[in-house]
């Protein structure tokens, strides 16, 4: 896989917020766990959390959403995204790379993952996170979420 040079991740300005609840809104899995445009815009502000976008030659190409202490006082990581131009070249493992670095020091760091997202588990699964527990019906009836987590160095 072909990690992508040029790519820096940062905090998220003001002005980024409304293109990252764009993105939710209009992929996957939010489209399936029905988040609207409204829902992204609230998740993305939720207290405690931290947004932070990759770009790539000037432009958006994705973010994760981290709440520090969001799983039972470890690190959570509740959304990552890839613009669709941008998918396939390693920006998502540079994401939750970028999270795990941002979480030196914490024993665990956790996500969930959508029983239908097959793509993002074996993202996951390759980049070390295992099952910890599912979760049926929890956001949409007949799909779960599953609860991952991974051991930090």
């Amino acid at each position: 896989m072909h990690t992508p040079e040029g790519l820096t991740i940062e905090r998220a300005e003001e002005s980024d917020y409304d293109w990252c609840a764009r993105l939710m809104a209009g992929s996957e899995p939010w489209i399936t766990l029905r988040r609207g445009l409204d829902g992204c815009h609230a998740a993305l502000r939720r207290p405690g959390s931290e947004l932070f976008v990759a770009r790539e030659g000037g432009g958006h190409a994705g973010f994760i959403l981290i709440h520090p202490y969001g799983c039972a006082g470890s690190p959570y990581i509740a959304s990552v995204a890839v613009a669709e131009g941008a998918r396939g070249r390693g920006i998502g493992t540079q994401l939750v790379a970028f999270a795990e670095r941002q979480m030196t020091g914490r024993r665990f760091i956790f996500l969930c993952v959508s029983s239908f997202n097959r793509r993002a588990q074996e993202l996951y699964r390759r980049l070390g996170y295992w099952r910890v527990g599912e979760m049926p019906d929890y956001v949409v009836e007949g799909h779960s979420e599953i609860l991952l987590c991974k051991r930090l160095p």
